[in-house]
């Protein structure tokens, strides 16, 4: 970016450093992983000096590039040039390196300035580059689909590291596949490829032909060896520059660029050794590689202030530069797109359209419509009002219904299946791939301007936890559409009839899980997710057919506030009187409840019916509405179809629990209902018993 050599004095001065005060904030620390920060010294300060183009006065400046470690446990890699280019980070950050009051042991989004993910489980990072990739070219089609790729303001690269343990994860194969099939020609890895893992040489478990690999999946691939010099080793920047330059220049691959490394080089007895990737050097070896880099052993935390200003200045000077020239470009795209740009602050603003409330289908109650269905139905309305929701499904579209009618797909234009496919389509295809799926909708929530969703069946959250949990960790809002949500899956038998899974997903600190009762409530809970920007949600929708028990009215004020009264206890008279008996479903459940309060009612017992579609929801309500919904003294059923975990501290000691605590089986959902006691019925004895032990 710069016309003065690629590296001076000071620049190789300032790696030096960089290298040393990765070591010694291990040190002081007493763990951490030293080893790659310091090999990858180079490779960080060669991005963000020279490569990359970002403004550490603005870490979210909508121009920049995007920048993604997916070696999370490496951290010092980017912390250590994000303060050397003079992002918001101060030297307790590293003196204090892992503990609270300075920088965390793996890099966090919104805990640290500059770092776009939170990664550390291996691979997922690379999948959210994947991610922050495709959200790139949506947003360009989206605001300004009448330029070419590659020539909008809205365009940009994406750079993620990666190391060997992310490639042997699962989820890295299953991202980077995508990825060539999708022609991201605007994501470009480096892989540390330094043949170490925590038990020794990678050859031990992972021989396979990684270049090869990558070729198959459609990357173009670029070997770059630090392993060779006249000295046995060559940190050749020169030629890893040229690498970069050549995968920008590839603007329909993806681009790897795979790059041999000694770990902790050049370290004097530890470099290439296992020991370093997870361990404190130790105060001899940290001396020892002082004293090959050329400083002073007895000095920790060396920080000469010419090198700090030398960096912070090429920084600050390419980001006036690169700032300069797309700032005038953007206000031209401004000038030129009055609607475009309306959007966009709307977008940048996180608020949602005027009208969307109205564009919401209802349903009058009485009919019969599958959750999953009306999931469909309610997307397809919203779809000329939310732009920026996209998404689609994990090879189960036709089942869980999450293809917008008449959206076509985002593929490159070569793969285009029907009118209209193209690179900047709405309907996302991400083959049987439901990790990757999940960290991809992470990467496109976490650029910012678009909400992503994702479907498959409940079952194979499981699949994608992983996902789930840095979303919510995170507190970023992609939307997992889960189908099948029970024992109403039916004939597939219990490989595809979730059980534990609604208690396991509400486990999750942070993840809002939304179980519908209805279509009106489908409707509404759609709504409220989409208010709720920085929260992640699944919404989990039932095979079958439910009658609608709620009014549109009754399910828009009720279900943003997690659990309501859906039908009230009443006298003899028929008149509204105090409840004996709360019954409290979610989901399938919620007829079923209305159904036994309809026989305790004919039998004297005054009974109300809440519905909860969200737990999470609810518990955030204020003390007194909660004591409404629940009131103290009531004997309480809960009715979910699921394990019982999570409930006992709802309906109390004294109350009854409808579940089911073990597999089903294969045969008509209908038929499990009956046999696992989901019947008006049962419910109903089982709120006798319960009125019995709370009165006895």
């Amino acid at each position: 970016m710069s016309a003065e050599p690629l590296l001076t004095d000071l620049d190789r001065l300032t790696i030096a450093v960089s290298k040393a005060l990765a070591a010694d904030a291990v040190e002081k620390a007493g763990s951490g992983h030293p080893g790659t920060p310091i090999s990858l010294a180079g490779v960080a300060w060669l991005l963000y000096q020279r490569e990359m183009v970002h403004d550490p006065l603005d870490p979210g400046w909508l121009g920049r590039d995007r920048f993604v470690l997916s070696i999370g446990h490496a951290s010092l890699v980017q912390y250590i040039q994000l303060f050397l280019a003079g992002y918001d980070i101060d030297l307790e950050g590293f003196t204090a390196f892992r503990s609270p009051a300075g920088l965390p042991g793996h890099p966090e989004f919104g805990e640290v300035a500059g770092v776009e993910t939170t990664t550390g489980p291996l691979g997922a990072g690379f999948a959210n580059a994947v991610g922050l990739a495709m959200a790139a070219r949506r947003e360009h089609g989206l605001l300004d689909a009448g330029t070419a790729l590659g020539e909008s303001v809205f365009d940009h690269f994406v750079y993620t590291v990666l190391g060997d343990g992310c490639m042997q994860e699962g989820v890295t194969s299953e991202a980077a596949s995508l990825a060539g099939t999708q022609q991201l020609g605007n994501l470009i890895a480096i892989y540390d490829d330094n043949d170490i893992s925590i038990e020794g040489d990678t050859d031990i478990a992972f021989t396979e032909d990684v270049s090869a690999r990558f070729e198959a999946y459609g990357w173009q691939v670029l070997d770059v060896d630090w392993r060779t010099g006249p000295d046995g080793y060559a940190e050749d920047l020169q030629a890893l520059h040229e690498a970069i330059v050549a995968a920008r220049a590839e603007s329909v691959r993806p681009s790897l660029i795979r790059l041999h490394t000694v770990i902790a080089w050049p370290a004097p007895t530890k470099q290439g050794q296992a020991s370093s990737h997870g361990s404190k050097l130790g105060a001899e070896e940290v001396a020892g590689l002082k004293r090959v880099l050329g400083l002073d052993p007895e000095q920790s935390f060396i920080l000469p202030q010419d090198v700090v200003s030398h960096a912070r200045k090429r920084a600050a000077d390419n980001a006036r530069a690169a700032r300069a020239g797309w700032e005038e470009r953007f206000a031209a795209w401004r000038r030129a797109n009055p609607a475009g740009a309306a959007l966009l602050e709307r977008l940048e603003a996180h608020r949602l359209p005027e009208g969307l409330e109205a564009a919401l289908p209802t349903w009058e109650v009485g009919e019969s419509l599958a959750t999953r269905a009306a999931s469909g139905k309610v997307l397809s309305a919203l779809a000329g009002v939310v732009p920026e929701l996209w998404g689609g499904s994990a090879d189960l579209a036709g089942s869980n219904n999450t293809t917008v009618a008449g959206e076509p797909s985002f593929l490159p234009a070569a793969l285009a299946q029907s009118e209209g496919d193209g690179p900047f389509g709405r309907t996302l295809h991400f083959g049987v791939r439901e990790h990757a799926m999940g960290s991809i909708l992470n990467g496109i929530a976490l650029d910012g301007l678009t909400r992503p969703y994702g479907g498959t069946f409940m079952v194979f959250s499981d699949y994608m936890r992983p996902a789930v949990r840095l979303a919510a960790l995170m507190g970023i809002g992609p939307v997992f559409v889960w189908s099948h949500d029970s024992i109403g899956v039916g004939e597939d038998g219990p490989t595809h009839q979730p059980v534990e899974h609604l208690a396991s997903l509400r486990a999750i600190p942070g993840l809002a899980v939304v179980r519908p009762g209805d279509a009106n409530e489908t409707a509404a809970a759609w709504a409220e997710i989409l208010r709720r920007h920085d929260e992640p949600a699944g919404i989990a929708l039932s095979r079958q057919n439910l009658t609608v028990s709620a009014s549109a009215a009754a399910a828009a004020e009720g279900v943003k506030r997690g659990a309501y009264v859906l039908a009230e206890a009443a006298d003899a008279d028929g008149r509204q009187t105090a409840p004996e008996v709360v019954l409290i479903a979610t989901g399938s459940e919620v007829g079923v409840a209305v159904a036994a309060r309809d026989i305790l009612q004919e039998q004297g017992t005054p009974t109300r019916v809440v519905s909860a579609p969200c737990l999470e929801w609810f518990a955030q309500q204020d003390a007194a509405y909660r004591d409404q919904v629940l009131p103290a003294g009531t004997a309480r059923v809960a009715i979910e179809a699921g394990i019982a975990l999570g409930w006992r501290e709802i309906v109390g000691d004294a109350g009854q629990i409808v579940s089911i605590d073990h597999y089903g089986s294969s045969a008509p959902g209908t038929a499990l209902f009956e046999e696992y006691g989901f019947t008006a019925d049962n419910v109903a004895q089982r709120a006798r018993q319960a009125l019995a032990r709370t009165r006895g």
